[in-house]
């Protein structure tokens, strides 16, 4: 008996790499191959790139040398935004044997013959022109929740961002293959799903290989909260101009969606945002904050924000510290600005110096530390709802609930995947809180 090829799988980056990585990984089961960690045995690993920072791009050759001291004789396959933007530089790297570009990626499986070690890795990348077709993804299998994919690409042109050139132009999936893929999610008894995409808020353009808007974004929402068996629904992050209204008093009324909303800014200085081709004013930023905290108080709000962008002075800087620091928002994820081929900022001048940057990412990490102590505070003694994750941390379950509060109990394995009514007690003293449980909701 032949003994079936083992393929194991990293990914860096964001929730939509993870839809895309558990689509492939499907691919390879269909074909014959057995999935195992990345830290274990494989004949092949597959490492799905990230290149929205620095950081990201370095890390790719930390994990190749992880995969080569496992077995040094294995295939190494690099997929994803980087090897899209870069794919001679990944080639290039010891180890590496194949880089499939934006296209390529799904059909992976077509590209492996012997699987013998290359000198060079070869490359199969296409002119991101081409990439103008979808494919479908979701995750399941390794979290509680589902990432589910409904949009790909990007038509802005955010004068930092590589990630048009490295996905193409924004196209969604089709409404109904939305709604088929959150029913097998459902069906595998996963409580929560993640709505992801690069411009999720752009939903609808491209659905049928045109340019045209067949459905709009809300139209998603109001559909997918009709899906028997989903228990949370939760939307990733989405652009301040495309959140509208509508979509948010839909949301305050909804049984699935739940009160947790990421909303990049990138800067509280509307000379930085003119710089960046964002196409808002923090004044619509500030207004979306305030319609969701006027009909959901107790709603969690996330603002992705970067610092050190080319000709942020100390004053345009403390501008955005100080419009953050009033803003009634619950945490920041802060980006150090780095320089990317081929993007607008990077030939800018007023280059802010590396340690000012540092410094200056390092104030605003210390006022999200601040903002989700003050969010979770204001959540003490209030009634929610837990779903507990599947991992011992410590001797330590963790779980989210509805609104994005990170909580802890003490391990017990028949709490992963379930869902419990709790009461907010204590914060403890890594920030996370306790609670009393009130009801089971096991049998949901």
């Amino acid at each position: 008996m032949i003994a079936r090829k083992k393929v194991a799988f990293y990914t860096l980056g964001c929730k939509l790499n993870f839809s895309e990585t558990a689509t492939i990984a499907r691919h390879f089961q269909d074909e014959g191959f057995d999935r195992v960690e990345f830290s274990e045995y494989a004949d092949i690993y597959v490492i799905n790139t990230c290149s929205v920072t620095e950081n990201a791009d370095k890390r790719f050759k930390t994990i190749v040398k992880q995969s080569q001291r496992i077995n040094s004789e294995a295939f190494i396959v690099a997929v994803g935004c980087y090897a899209q933007l870069q794919p001679e530089e990944l080639a290039a790297v010891n180890g590496v044997d194949l880089v499939l570009g934006a296209t390529e990626k799904f059909k992976i499986t077509d590209y492996l013959n012997e699987l013998t070690k290359n000198e060079t890795g070869a490359i199969h990348s296409c002119d991101i022109e081409d990439a103008d077709f979808y494919v479908s993804s979701y995750s399941t299998g390794d979290r509680t929740r589902a990432f589910l994919k409904v949009q790909d690409g990007c038509d802005y042109k955010c004068t930092y961002c590589t990630i048009p050139l490295a996905r193409g132009i924004s196209r969604s999936d089709t409404l109904q293959n939305v709604l088929d893929n959150a029913k097998k999610i459902a069906d595998q008894d996963i409580k929560e799903i993640v709505l992801t995409g690069v411009n999720i808020g752009d939903y609808g353009k491209g659905e049928f290989g045109n340019k045209k808007h067949q459905h709009t974004f809300f139209e998603l929402v109001e559909a997918l909260d009709t899906i028997k068996g989903i228990h949370r629904l939760r939307i990733s992050s989405i652009e301040p101009n495309l959140l509208k209204d509508e979509t948010i008093d839909f949301v305050a009324q909804s049984n699935a969606f739940v009160p947790h909303f990421h909303i990049p800014l990138q800067s509280g200085s509307d000379v930085m945002l003119k710089a960046m081709r964002r196409r808002y004013m923090k004044a619509l930023y500030q207004d979306r904050v305030e319609h969701i905290k006027a009909v959901m108080p107790d709603a969690c709000i996330g603002v992705d924000v970067i610092v050190g962008f080319p000709g942020e002075t100390d004053e345009l800087f403390l501008e955005t510290y100080n419009f953050l620091n009033a803003l009634d928002i619950s945490y920041l994820h802060v980006f150090t600005y780095s320089e990317r081929a081929n993007t607008h900022a990077a030939t800018l001048p007023g280059v802010v110096p590396k340690a000012v940057r540092s410094k200056r990412s390092k104030l605003l990490r210390g006022l999200s530390a601040k903002k989700r102590r003050a969010f979770y505070e204001s959540q003490l003694g209030t009634h929610r709802t837990v779903l507990f994750e599947g991992e011992n941390k410590e001797g330590y379950i963790h779980g989210f609930t509805e609104n994005y509060v990170k909580v802890k109990s003490p391990w017990n394995p028949a709490l992963v995947n379930t869902l419990h009514k709790v009461v907010l007690s204590e914060i403890d003293s890594d920030g996370l809180l306790r609670f009393e449980f009130e009801e089971s909701l096991m049998k949901i």
